[in-house]
Formats: C-alpha cells, structure tokens, sequence
C-alpha cells in the first residue's frame, strides 16, 4: 500500500474507498494483512486522479468509463455481425468526404480552425486531408455558437466541446452497452438493425427535449434563490 501510495500519489483510505465503489479491483491477498498492488492499479489510479482534475467529472462517470475500457462484451463481431456496417450506411457513414481546405474557407479562419477542431477531437481528418459530411456539420455548430458569443477567448471552445466530448461518450457507451445486453439472443438482426436507426433520431430529440428541462428548472432554481435573498 505504502509503495502504491507513492506511485500514484493518492493516500490509502482514498484507494481504500475506490476499491470499495468498484473503482478499483481488489489485490492479491496472501494473508489478512498483506496485499499486493499491480501496475493496473496504479494506472487506474492515475486515470481516475486526471479524469477527476482535468475532466472534473464525478465518480460515478469515471466509473463507467473504466468499465467500458475493462472489455464490452457486446462488442463481439458474432453479435449481429452485418448490423455495424449496415447501420454505418444508413447513418450516412460512407458520406461523400470533404477537403480540410473547403472546410477551412467554411470556417473563416484558416486551416488553424481546422487543426483546433481536431485536436481537441471534434472533427476527424483522415490520411487523405478529407472530413465527413457530419464533421462539417459539426464544425458548422461550433462556428454558429462562436458567432454568438461562446469564443475561445472565454474558454468556451475548449472547455465546453470537451465536456460535451465526454458526455457524449459517455453516453454513447452506455447506449450501446444497454442495445446489445438486451437485444442480442432475443430479436432478429433485421429488427435489432430498425431499432437501431429510428432510436437514433428519436433519442437525439428525447436528450434534446431533457436537456431543455433541466435548463429550465436551473433558471426557476436561480430566480427563486434570488428571490429568497431579496
């Protein structure tokens, strides 16, 4: 314990804890009071420590994440194994592609824009210089919400797209994990391959729809604040 303390940097009643919520596997015990901690336990330690300061995200996400680097299962190609490449084409995955240098002219900025965007992984330009029609559409959205008001200069861009990234990921992870649990063994290809499709745009309205809420129930939360100091 002493050694992982030092090579993780975080005390032992934290690492105490994270093996208690499942952060952290449990060592090899060879008696009561003996343990041994492996590298996986000190890179665990770091991810959760930078997740935690970079990222700022709660344990509960962070645990999630963790859980979907430790093997998805329903990630296996014998589970509907037509259904990636299927669902890919009808999401227009196989879009026709775009030079960095018409998104850079969209843009207004420059190719400088264009290699912001992908480093901070909003957008993906592949060996040839080209992006997606949907990294175009992405790009649009972060060049609309710079227009607004929401620039660099406030750390809008990089701290904002960072915590949408996240979520999303998140999110995505969860979605999918949840998909293959329950449909595989139990629904056809064919229907897995519909419910896949039309949930996509119906979810994407349902997080809208929610996320309004919530924005909304913040303001009534702030107004009633200020009206309880009043």
């Amino acid at each position: 314990m002493r050694e992982l303390e030092k090579a993780s940097g975080v005390g032992r009643e934290t690492i105490r804890y994270y093996i208690r919520e499942g952060l952290l596997p449990e060592p090899d015990r060879v008696s009561r009071n003996s343990a041994f901690y492996s590298d996986d336990h000190v890179s665990r330690l770091r991810a959760i420590k930078r997740l935690q300061e970079e990222r700022f995200l709660p344990l509960a996400v962070i645990r999630s994440l963790l859980e979907a680097e430790d093997g998805e299962r329903w990630l296996a190609p014998e589970v509907f194994p037509m259904l990636d490449s299927m669902l890919a084409a009808r999401l227009g995955d196989g879009a026709a592609r775009v030079p960095v240098e018409t998104l850079a002219e969209l843009l207004g900025k420059g190719s400088d824009a264009v290699a912001h965007l992908s480093a901070i992984g909003m957008i993906s330009v592949d060996g040839d210089g080209m992006v997606t029609a949907r990294d175009v559409a992405i790009a649009r959205c972060v060049k609309e919400l710079g227009e607004i008001g929401f620039t660099g200069e406030l750390g809008f861009v990089g701290e904002q797209m960072r915590m949408y990234l996240d979520f999303i990921e998140w999110v995505t992870n969860q979605e999918m994990r949840l998909f293959f649990e329950r449909t595989a063994g139990q629904v056809g290809e064919a229907r897995a391959l519909d419910m896949a499709e039309r949930g996509v745009s119906v979810v994407n309205d349902l997080l809208s729809q929610l996320r309004t809420r919530a924005l909304l129930r913040k303001l009534g939360e702030r107004r009633r604040v200020a009206n309880d100091n009043s």
